[in-house]
């Protein structure tokens, strides 16, 4: 396991192809330049110790010897042991819509990254508990199991879109029913599953699903994200709007947040709704909702013990500019007694 310090280092690797793009450019040029003063086999036979492939080994050392002292500054830390400790908190499942109702823009930028903005900052808020992801439509589809690895799980969120699921429409009681299996009855931690979605749900059994997670032990909250007026679906490419969503007789889906399903949907399992479009109502209602429910004691194992190791970097960056130093631009003695490439034909 390592950790990169400091990370914004790694912007300046992009100097590592623009020199050597120019390095080539240049090269170009000096060849243009001397076909046109006169015959090369002429030329070359006025420097004879000039070697061909020497600039070529020179730019590879200090491009070399760059990209070392970058990792350097970036200092790339090693965890050296595995322990485990204890922590208190609960379980927290979080159920995101990816189907396509979510694309609507009726809150900024649309409503499902308006969504994964909200679990991004609910994350963020929390302290020593579990999560896991869940992403569903027509089905679900468990995106990432119980961890304490905050980073990891934003990683995945980001990723979410309409497309990592085949089966479109969306059944909310699909997502409730694997968030289930997420929960080991063994495991005395308190779960919480966190909907969020604009409550378009196309099965009849959310309810009952909700019903049988509250006897397992699973609260439900429900974040609605969108409006009751309602906004259509674009469809894009590149970025740009070429339609928009239409039903089956060619008529542009105007879709509308459902709150009353979402409201009884967290009513049967003893949780509550809250309204998606206003982040700080969303990071407020859910820290109280945490903060009314008994944390329990869990142990997880994490790496540890961390060691900088940016000292191999930056020492062999040094080196690789200290032999470039000795690096000289004519054919070495021995290489040109070999007679590689013929040349005293």
């Amino acid at each position: 396991m390592y950790e990169l310090e400091e990370k914004w280092y790694l912007y300046f690797l992009i100097a590592i192809p623009v020199m050597a793009m120019l390095f080539g450019y240049i090269q170009f040029w000096k060849r243009k330049k001397q076909r046109e003063f006169g015959d090369l086999e002429l030329i070359k036979k006025l420097s004879p110790e000039k070697s061909v492939f020497k600039p070529v080994l020179k730019l590879v050392v200090v491009l070399l010897a760059l990209a070392c002292l970058i990792i350097g500054l970036v200092n790339p830390k090693i965890g050296t042991k595995l322990e485990t400790v204890k922590r208190e908190g609960i379980d927290i499942i979080f159920a995101v819509d990816v189907s396509k109702s979510m694309l609507a823009e009726d809150v900024a930028p649309n409503r499902l990254e308006k969504g994964k903005q909200l679990v991004s900052q609910i994350i963020n808020n929390l302290g020593s508990d579990r999560i896991g992801i869940v992403a569903y439509s027509g089905s679900a589809f468990p995106v990432l199991p119980i961890t304490t690895d905050y980073s990891v799980a934003k990683m995945f969120l980001q990723g979410m879109n309409p497309g990592m699921i085949s089966s479109q429409g969306t059944s909310i009681d699909q997502a409730i029913n694997l968030s289930m299996t997420f929960i080991d009855k063994k495991d005395k931690t308190n779960k919480l599953l966190i909907i969020i979605t604009d409550g378009e749900d196309h099965s009849d059994s959310a309810k009952e699903a909700a019903e049988e997670a509250k006897k397992a032990g699973l609260k439900i909250l429900t974040i609605g994200v969108g409006t009751e007026k309602g906004g259509t679906i674009p469809l894009k490419r590149n970025g740009i709007v070429e339609s928009f969503q239409r039903d089956q007789n060619g008529d542009v889906v105007i879709t509308k947040r459902n709150a009353e399903v979402l409201k009884a949907i967290s009513k049967s399992s003893g949780g509550g709704y809250v309204d998606g479009n206003s982040t700080k109502a969303v990071l407020d209602y859910v820290k109280n909702a945490l903060d009314n429910i008994q944390k329990t004691e869990f142990e997880s194992t994490q790496m540890a013990d961390f060691k900088s190791q940016y000292q191999w970097f930056l020492g062999f960056g040094f080196f690789l500019l200290l032999l470039d130093v000795f690096l000289l631009e004519k054919k070495t003695k021995w290489v040109k007694k070999m007679n590689l490439f013929n040349e005293k034909e």
